[in-house]
């Protein structure tokens, strides 16, 4: 079915359901919904009524109907389907166009807010915009059955959309996002001037159809921190200097222990440390779940109860670009299950992990490409790939003269962990047994710019 014949459809559909005593014409329908529509049925009308009609449609769905524009058309097309007889396919289509049409409803309801503030703006009794607003949420209010502070939130949305959004409100109309991904925008980029907020949204636009709230809310906050790095920094800083631990009784007679605005750098290693230890307690017919346990283990380390695991530190993660870690920008940083972080927090995550029960991991990726160009731990012990990727730089034993393989002598720390070095793949060098106790006896080595080692005796 083409598309101006499903138009035409439609409209038939329309005339029998809405049993509108004559004809409508042409220009009460809908006439920016996308190029070309041709809405001119005169002569085709009773056709397409015998063709498709309310039964024949209920069993199929229009072929563009993914990529149909929502409006008045895709309404009375929906309309007339009936899910149960549809194949699992076509059911998941006509479940987005529906989303689609709501997203697309959603956004006229907050054109039509504004639409009452406007009036409260005009009036004659000189209501500047904030008496307008506050008058038109108590109107909303009541119009719409709503609490004041939710009229007052709606409203808000609804004028943010409105000037300083623009393009996530276009986008909500088409049904490019839903209300989540439009609240997530607007909430994400509140803080930012309105011009930096819209450069933000063109930058985040074509990805947004495809992202979860989530990883929406993520990328968005990256962009702010790239945008304006030093009011994400200051930002930061406030937060964290308002710092604090509250207890929150609840009505079942329980009780909430909140840390707020922690350092993310520590919150993110106590996390880790507690799903740690919870996952090792479940054994020998533990029945408690992962969240008791979670629980119960946050309890037991603030009364002072130690807990042994066998199932090694805790990890934490950071990844930077090359550049950052320098400080020659302020990009920001990624940590690994909790998101965006400024660039000196992620740079002091990178160089100060003083958390000896704690394995910290890093990251550095090529400021130009993205692509990795190191990695480390800090843990004493490497990885296999290090392993691997040491040994393949040198393949015997680092003393000068010495050729026992690489594979068969120790991955020795030039920088020892004890003082501070890390497990880095350029801290990492093989030494058989006897140059190894060599070195610990007083000899040192230092790797030069060609990758060549210097030794100097005791």
């Amino acid at each position: 079915m083409s598309y101006t014949e499903l138009t035409a459809t439609s409209k038939a559909i329309a005339a029998a359901e809405i049993d509108r005593a004559s004809e409508p014409s042409s220009d009460e329908w809908p006439t920016d919904l996308g190029d070309p529509i041709d809405l001119d049925v005169s002569g085709d009308f009773p056709d397409m009524v015998t063709r498709f009609g309310r039964s024949g449609i209920g069993r199929t769905i229009p072929s563009d109907l993914d990529h149909m524009i929502p409006g008045a058309v895709m309404a009375v097309v929906l309309a007339g389907i009936d899910t149960r007889e549809l194949s699992g396919h076509d059911r998941v289509v006509v479940l987005r166009a529906h989303q689609r049409l709501a997203s697309y409803y959603q956004a006229h309801v907050y054109t039509d807010m504004t639409a009452v503030a406007d009036w409260f703006e005009d009036s004659d009794d000189g209501k500047g915009p904030t008496d307008a607003a506050n008058d038109a949420a108590v109107e909303i209010a009541t119009a719409l059955r709503l609490t004041r502070r939710a009229a007052d939130s709606e409203l808000f949305l609804a004028l943010n959309l409105r000037h300083r959004l623009p393009m996530v409100h276009d986008m909500l109309v088409s049904g490019l996002i839903d209300l989540r991904r439009a609240r997530c925008i607007e909430s994400a980029t509140l803080h930012l001037s309105m011009l930096t907020a819209r450069d933000v949204v063109d930058r985040i636009a074509e990805a947004a159809p495809n992202l979860t709230a989530g990883q929406l809310r993520a990328r968005i906050q990256k962009l702010c921190i790239e945008a304006d790095p030093a009011d994400a920094q200051r930002r930061h800083d406030s937060a964290v200097a308002d710092r604090r631990f509250v207890m929150e009784p609840n009505l079942a007679g329980t009780c909430d222990l909140l840390g707020l605005d922690l350092p993310a750098g520590a919150a993110t290693a106590a996390a880790r440390k507690i799903n740690r230890i919870a996952r090792s307690l479940r054994r020998d017919g533990e029945t408690r779940t992962m969240d008791q346990l979670r629980a119960d283990v946050f309890l037991d380390l603030l009364a002072g109860t130690n807990h042994t695991t066998n199932g090694g530190r805790a990890v934490v993660h950071i990844t930077a670009d090359l550049d950052m870690l320098a400080a020659l920008n302020d990009h920001p940083g990624e940590l690994a299950g909790f998101g965006p972080v400024i660039a000196d927090i992620a740079r002091q995550v990178a160089t100060n992990q003083s958390d000896t029960d704690t394995e910290w991991r890093w990251t550095v990726t090529d400021t130009a490409t993205g692509e990795v160009a190191h990695t480390g731990i800090t843990s004493r012990r490497p990885t296999a790939a290090m392993r691997r990727n040491v040994e393949a730089h040198d393949r015997t034993c680092i003393f000068p003269g010495c050729r026992m393989p690489a594979v068969d002598s120790d991955l020795d720390h030039r920088h020892a962990v004890a003082d501070g070095g890390p497990t880095t793949e350029h801290n990492l060098a093989p030494l058989c047994r006897y140059h190894h106790i060599a070195k610990h006896r007083g000899w040192h080595v230092e790797r030069l710019h060609n990758g060549e080692y210097r030794w100097t005796s005791p």
